[in-house]
């Protein structure tokens, strides 16, 4: 028997229905011993996430506009799922204090972390599990950073002392001020993570609406196979790219302690979805691991002769990007070229002004602009050691007609990024797939 950490995503508990799918869950995996529950999530595509309901009523108070009929609208839906659960722990009374502390100038954390808290106190009260307030576990110091070490020690102590318990996430405590401090949002699987860390678990699981990865988006591949396996390296290359992931924060503590992470779906539990560790999947049969990408950049191609030779180019133009307040996205480089890749919402307008600095400052021979690009990496860390990889996606996209802009490749081998342009931007990732994936 093992231990296993299971965080419930904001749709796995928006509502009553979703909550007993829970209760069958825990009640078929004994080694789950600790739970961590988000705050209720959209129960329908029009609905409102708790939180962001929570947010709004700070927002109104702080604008002097009566908020009392957004507050009734939660309490309503947490009377609800107490009612419809069959559970007592007094949420009205909860309810009601919680409205004393909105009026009486709560900061925006407090009232932010409140769905969590009062969906854990449901929850656990319905499992038949403790309730422990992440306030008393997770740790902050003055300057709201996360004390790490202590935070440890303190979920490993308290945790110590109970057999299985719910503990909401995305909050913990400023230690010098006793109030309370939440993560950035979706800063449940940062709990997860760290309870995970701290009681040295099995395995951490992160329940959410879908049975883990795909190896491309849906809305531009059909039906594209799913991702049994991937290391966290992979997954940091994916989720740079745009891939919707996990939290990213919520990662490092599960990788620090080595605690392979299994993304589940709570309304398909039979799946087995898909687990993220330290070592990559040899045996999966695909070369790839997945594809993802993003649009919306600017190449700004650079050719000067003997440019290997000239000392000084590249900080030269960093120097100019960083007086700009932009930052690099990719530089791929030549014996006499060199390639800027910016994303446009960090030029804001300011590309002509760019170029004219380069043209000044750096003098090149010529200069040539892309506008309107797309950025997309096929990784997996099988690549290095196929032969023909990049031969097959080259071909590929060739196939498909698409001018490739520019390509870059990381030192691990383990993605190969392409520059398209933005209206070839589907077109290169059904390409890529169809030429990888059988």
């Amino acid at each position: 028997m093992g231990i296993k950490v299971a965080k419930f995503g904001g749709s796995s508990v928006a509502d009553a229905l979703q909550i007993e799918k829970i209760k069958n869950i825990t009640k078929n995996d004994e080694d789950i011993k600790y739970v961590i529950v988000s705050a209720p999530g959209k129960r329908y595509s029009d609905d409102s996430k708790v939180t962001d309901l929570l947010y709004l009523c700070k927002t109104h108070i702080e604008h002097k506009i009566p908020y009392e009929q957004i507050f009734q609208v939660i309490y309503d839906r947490f009377m609800a799922v107490e009612a419809d659960l069959g559970v007592d722990v007094d949420i009205k009374g909860e309810l009601k204090s919680i409205k004393s502390e909105i009026e009486d100038g709560a900061s925006v954390d407090f009232i932010a972390s409140r769905g969590e808290y009062l969906n854990a106190k449901i929850i656990a009260a319905y499992l038949g599990f403790d309730f422990i307030d992440a306030r008393d576990i997770i740790k902050f110091n003055e300057k709201g950073r996360l004390m790490e070490d202590l935070t440890n020690e303190t979920i490993a102590k308290v945790l110590g002392q109970h057999e299985r318990a719910v503990i909401p996430g995305f909050y913990g405590e400023k230690l010098e001020a006793g109030t309370v401090k939440t993560f950035s949002r979706g800063g449940s699987d940062i709990t997860g993570a760290l309870i995970a860390k701290a009681v040295d678990a099995d395995v951490y699981e992160n329940w959410t609406d879908v049975s883990g990865f795909l190896m491309a988006d849906p809305r531009i591949v059909d039906d594209p196979k799913p991702i049994k396996k991937i290391s966290y390296m992979e997954l940091r290359e994916l989720a740079y790219m745009g891939a919707s992931v996990l939290h990213e924060d919520a990662i490092y503590p599960a990788k620090a302690a080595d605690i392979p992470i299994n993304i589940r779906n709570t309304n398909r539990p039979e799946d087995p979805g898909t687990m993220i560790t330290s070592q990559p999947d040899t045996d999966g049969g695909h070369i790839i691991s997945g594809i993802a990408g993003k649009k919306d950049f600017t190449v700004i191609g650079i050719y000067k002769s003997h440019l290997a030779n000239e000392k000084g180019f590249i900080r030269k133009l960093a120097g100019i990007i960083e007086d700009h307040d932009m930052t690099i996205e990719h530089l791929p480089t030549g014996i006499d070229t060199m390639s800027v890749v910016i994303d446009n919402k960090m030029l804001n307008g300011k590309l002509d002004e760019l170029v004219d600095e380069f043209d000044s400052q750096l003098k090149p021979d010529s200069m040539e602009v892309f506008e309107n690009m797309a950025l997309i990496a096929t990784v997996g860390a099988g690549m290095a050691s196929r032969k023909g990889t990049s031969a097959m996606l080259f071909t590929a996209l060739a196939q498909a007609g698409v001018n490739i802009r520019m390509i870059d490749q990381g030192s691990s081998e383990m993605n190969i990024i392409v520059g398209v342009e933005n209206q070839d931007f589907e077109k290169s990732i059904k390409a890529i797939y169809r030429a990888f994936i059988n």
